[in-house]
């Protein structure tokens, strides 16, 4: 890295944290958690999600704008609305391709007082941003990255429009299934997993930058070969902490 990359770098990093500390107050990941008006069903998939250790990874503050993509039944949508608080709004994204029962969880879930701040958007994947929803401070995509690889969509147009909504210093969180090394995206549809370079490599080509990894849902004892579903080892998963840089392509360009 050259000098002048070296020092754009650390602005852009520098930004970025003064963009996150200017959202809101840090809630209590832990009380939102144990908050006793959540689902069994929701605490039982907490034990595989370690939704503690992902909420504090992605930082989400309150008062916060959030698009949460892929939002399936809603599980992350509501932990991301509880921490976002009644003065921040989470943009709750789905193909209206999506999963009829899915769709049916999240609309029965929609009655409860934890998704207020809750706003559906039935969106095409690569079209994903509703009017209004521009200069969002996070976006995150929990685990429904590897269906837009299997599915009609224009990934790259997808990343660019996410890249687009976020507000310099936004930060965008990924997390997927594991597959193995040199697979890329041959085995999405069959066993739901998708190579993590392959992901990433699409990722920075929208212009983001990867500023983090969280190991906290990694599984060194799976094989990556089996279907998600039907693991004989829990899964291992990647979660990635990538920045929309406050600086525009051209000038990422003349200093990279």
């Amino acid at each position: 890295m050259t000098p002048i990359s070296r020092l754009a770098v650390l602005s852009w990093l520098a930004l970025a944290g003064c963009a996150a500390m200017t959202s809101g107050e840090q809630p209590d990941y832990r009380a939102i958690v144990a908050s006793p008006d959540r689902s069994e069903a929701d605490r039982q998939t907490d034990v595989r999600r370690k939704p503690e250790l992902l909420l504090a990874f992605t930082g989400v503050r309150q008062g916060m704008k959030v698009l949460d993509m892929g939002a399936g039944g809603g599980y992350s949508t509501e932990l991301l609305a509880r921490a976002v608080g009644p003065g921040g709004t989470v943009y709750a994204q789905e193909s209206p391709a999506g999963s009829p029962r899915a769709r049916e969880r999240f609309d029965e879930r929609s009655k409860t007082p934890a998704m207020r701040n809750v706003v559906r958007v039935l969106r095409e994947y690569d079209d994903p941003i509703p009017p209004g929803a521009q200069q969002l401070d996070l976006v995150t995509f929990f685990f429904a990255y590897h269906d837009t690889a299997f599915m009609p969509v224009d990934r790259a147009r997808m990343n660019r429009a996410l890249f687009d909504a976020l507000k310099p210093g936004g930060v965008l969180i990924v997390t997927d299934h594991s597959a193995q090394s040199g697979a890329g995206t041959s085995v999405v549809k069959t066993l739901h997993r998708i190579e993590e370079s392959t992901l990433r490599r699409e990722i920075e080509a929208a212009g983001f930058k990867l500023t983090a990894e969280g190991d906290f849902l990694r599984n060194p004892g799976d094989t990556r070969d089996a279907i998600v579903f039907r693991p004989q080892a829990p899964v291992d998963e990647f979660v990635l902490k990538f920045v929309r840089p406050p600086q525009n392509r051209a000038a990422e360009n003349n200093v990279m």
